[in-house]
């Protein structure tokens, strides 16, 4: 199996940013050499076929097919050591922990409050006045953050009104009640 810097990377994707920017980042921070085959959108038809799902982004390596983006971004960021990686030291895992949720946590958290606030017309969802899966996703992103810091919510209203009418619609309400109790 060759290395990570022997290998040939091939990235195809349309004549944009889109799904394939974060991959194009990740070869520009790794200062990783790839092709960038990029289509205009009248040339897609004829090259659809040739891909595993028929659909971009794909990543060819050594002459293999990866498809879908998330996939590629997270097979990209091992090989180029760019993924988040466990910190085995307890004591500076809990150290990391505590900067992250101190620091990083609340800069981001800002962010999607003001975005929010600037996206929901009036109401209580990411984007426009009604539930997305943005809103879901968040919702479990943010359980999860709860669990590590209960009150790391308590300076964003919006962000926690969020997560409480994500709660009451109806058939989210009758999961959440009824799915199965898992550690994690």
């Amino acid at each position: 199996m060759p290395t990570a810097s022997m290998s040939t990377y091939k990235l195809y994707y349309f004549n944009g940013g889109g799904r394939a920017e974060v991959s194009r980042l990740i070869f520009t921070a790794a200062g990783q050499k790839y092709e960038d085959i990029r289509y205009e959108r009248n040339e897609w038809s004829s090259h659809k076929s040739e891909m595993p799902l028929g659909q971009m982004p794909v990543l060819e390596v050594d002459g293999t097919k990866l498809p879908q983006s998330l996939t590629i971004a997270r097979f990209l960021a091992k090989q180029f050591q760019l993924a988040a990686r466990w910190e085995p030291d307890e004591t500076k895992r809990e150290e990391l922990t505590k900067k992250f949720l101190a620091e990083e946590l609340p800069k981001h958290l800002q962010n999607l409050e003001t975005l929010g606030k600037l996206y929901d017309n009036g109401g209580p969802f990411f984007v426009g006045n009604y539930l997305t899966w943005t809103d879901l996703y968040f919702y479990e992103i943010g359980a999860n953050m709860l669990q590590v810091d209960a009150n790391c919510l308590d300076n964003f209203p919006w962000l926690k009104q969020n997560r409480a009418e994500v709660e009451k619609q109806p058939k989210i309400a009758e999961y959440l009640k009824n799915r199965p109790k898992t550690e994690f």
